[in-house]
């Protein structure tokens, strides 16, 4: 996979040719109705990208769900749960009660999701209409949260999010193998509504509008925001303090995220001193001799803060003692720029466009 900036050699430029027109086909077979797009009996709030890597999709998901929730409503998050370990078709990671699967049993996004979102159902699973279809029958929901659903174009949803990324305006350029989109940029013309994230810098916001207006007119409804650090949390405990509590105090990075450059900008952003910056791949499962060295490391740096991201964290926090002081991890909150309003108000004139069967 090429990484932003990045130009591919002319054999990876052909190789995107047979993907691209792929992902044009199976697009609009579903267009034409010639392959069925299933319905569930409850609004689909879908929050997707076209491109692989990072774009912000789980803050914005477990913000949506907030949403919800605060408006009284019972809420299920489905998810794939991408490189989870369970091998069950259909997995209950929470029942809105209680966490019931690990983060390598469930997933890091739908773990964490689960840990932010305690009131709502996280399931997940490949076939996402049935796995809505048993969470409807086994647990009393009104909405459904579709994370990373932009491409599961076999479920009818009401609202379909798509997010870009703001500091990606070349990942927009060309189909895998040669760039970084999952189909072609044409795609946006199915968004309800665009949530461009990370997008603090105007010329950055405006190069990725630019873009998406060559290959969508009219372009859909935008909105911006931005990642704050909210507060910091103990891995080992779950206590959080104040942001400002870390301010000066000499810090190790570690995350194991899909744009790590984001979380170097958060640990940046809430005023630690980083000395050293240690970066797994994404969906890194971590064992008892990483967190050693990691220990050990923070040691000989005199570090006073082992810090991760949210979404490590669940995978670090079985290798720790209860009592473990030294590792914490950066919790982030969603910031609207621009278009929260519009958002909110398109979430909910879902409800009137519910109806249950099949495309045909």
């Amino acid at each position: 996979m090429l990484t932003p900036g990045q130009r591919p050699t002319w054999w990876l430029s052909w190789a995107a040719l047979p993907y691209g027109w792929g992902a044009r086909l199976r697009a609009y077979a579903y267009e034409q109705g010639w392959l069925a797009q299933r319905c569930l009996p409850v609004p689909v709030i879908s929050v997707g990208n076209l491109t692989v890597g990072g774009t912000g999709k789980t803050p914005v998901v477990i913000e949506i769900t907030q949403w919800l929730l605060g408006e009284g409503k019972r809420v299920a998050v489905l998810s794939r749960g991408y490189r989870r370990t369970s091998r069950e078709s259909r997995l209950l990671v929470s029942d809105g009660v209680r966490t019931r699967a690990m983060p390598e049993e469930a997933g890091d996004e739908p773990f964490l999701i689960a840990q932010r979102c305690p009131s709502a159902v996280v399931a997940v699973g490949a076939d996402r209409y049935r796995l809505g279809r048993r969470v409807i029958e086994t647990c009393a929901v009104d909405c459904i949260v579709l994370d990373d659903g932009y491409q599961h174009l076999g479920l009818h949803r009401n609202v379909n999010l798509l997010l870009v990324d703001a500091t990606d305006a070349c990942g927009l350029e060309q189909v895998l193998p040669a760039g970084r989109l999952r189909e072609p940029l044409t795609a946006a013309k199915r968004a309800t509504a665009i949530i461009i994230t990370r997008g603090d810098q105007p010329s950055q916001v405006d190069e990725v509008i630019a873009q998406l207006r060559s290959a969508v007119e009219p372009l859909p409804p935008t909105a911006q925001v931005v990642f704050r650090p909210n507060e910091i949390v103990s891995v080992a405990t779950g206590a959080c303090r104040s942001i400002e509590w870390c301010k000066g105090k000499r810090a190790l990075l570690v995350s194991g995220v899909g744009h790590g450059a984001s979380f170097r900008r958060t640990a940046e952003a809430s005023g630690v001193t980083i000395l050293e910056e240690t970066v797994y791949p994404d969906h890194h499962r971590y064992s008892r001799t990483d967190v050693k060295k990691l220990r050990e490391r923070a040691g000989e740096l005199k570090a006073e803060l082992l810090l991760t991201t949210e979404k490590d964290a669940g995978k670090i926090r079985p290798y720790l003692l209860p009592d473990d002081g030294l590792w914490w991890a950066a919790r982030l909150r969603v910031e609207w720029l621009a278009g929260e309003a519009a958002i909110r108000k398109t979430i909910k004139e879902a409800w009137p466009s519910t109806r249950e069967g099949v495309h045909a």
